[in-house]
């Protein structure tokens, strides 16, 4: 079956020119995807300590780094892909020599292996599946850009260390993506937002560094590779009414 392709205003979320000239536009005015960091920092308090070194993946204009910096985690690295976004940021806050800020592609990171205590994401990977039409059959294509992404977090990650991803993405969705046994890493998530008050839920995925997945995660991953299941033969020929006259439909 052929895939349905995505809107055409979908795919320029991953295109840098559509980034840089946002942030030609907006600079480094505070522009907060999935909320700011009041809405998960129990939950990210709960893994962070003071003197972690954080990497922060796509950070855009949000202030979840220099929020971060304010709360005491001071130690904090910034990456995007756009020079436009870079710029602005690192003037806007100049006045924080413990935030650093660099021009990335976070599927080839420039820093040595087991480099940072921590690695955070908040819709960063939202964006690698935004020409995806269909999130129970996600194309190869987003499937390898995922994984190149998510090995690279990996290896910047020390031991015992730990990548926090905040997305809408569902756990069905995003789980099999997280549960690779290549990353050596644990998966756990927590469900934020309160559905009373008519707020999307978002959840919090945990991965440690070091820890085993547990077994039903596993196998959750591993179906992410198996090849789709062959498509279903033709229906078989109805069988002959009993009433039908063959003779009458031989050609003698």
């Amino acid at each position: 079956m052929e895939r349905r392709r995505a809107p055409a205003a979908n795919r320029r979320y991953r295109q840098r020119r559509f980034w840089d000239a946002l942030y030609r536009q907006e600079g480094a005015e505070p522009r907060e995807w999935l909320g700011g960091l009041s809405r998960f920092l129990p939950q990210l308090e709960a893994e962070l300590r003071p003197g972690d070194r954080i990497l922060v993946l796509g950070c855009g204009n949000s202030a979840l780094s220099h929020d971060l910096h304010e709360l005491g985690y001071t130690d904090v690295t910034s990456i995007d892909f756009s020079p436009a976004c870079i710029a602005a940021m690192r003037a806007r806050y100049a006045r924080c020599p413990g935030l650093r800020w660099a021009v990335m592609d976070i599927r080839a990171l420039a820093f040595p292996d087991a480099a940072f205590d921590v690695v955070l994401e908040k819709g960063t990977l939202d964006v690698l599946m935004v020409e995806e039409t269909d999130p129970w059959d996600v194309s190869p294509q987003a499937v390898a850009a995922m994984q190149r992404v998510l090995a690279e977090v990996s290896r910047v990650l020390r031991p015992g260390g730990c990548f926090i991803s905040i997305t809408f993405a569902q756990p069905h969705f995003r789980k099999p993506h997280y549960a690779q046994e290549a990353f050596g890493w644990s998966l756990r998530y927590v469900t934020c937002g309160d559905g009373d008050t008519g707020a999307f839920h978002y959840f919090v995925y945990i991965m440690r560094k070091g820890q085993p997945l547990d077994p039903r995660d596993l196998a959750l991953g591993r179906r992410l590779h198996q090849p789709p299941p062959p498509a279903a033969p033709p229906p078989a020929p109805a069988p002959p009414d009993d009433d039908e006259n063959y003779l009458l439909a031989i050609q003698l």
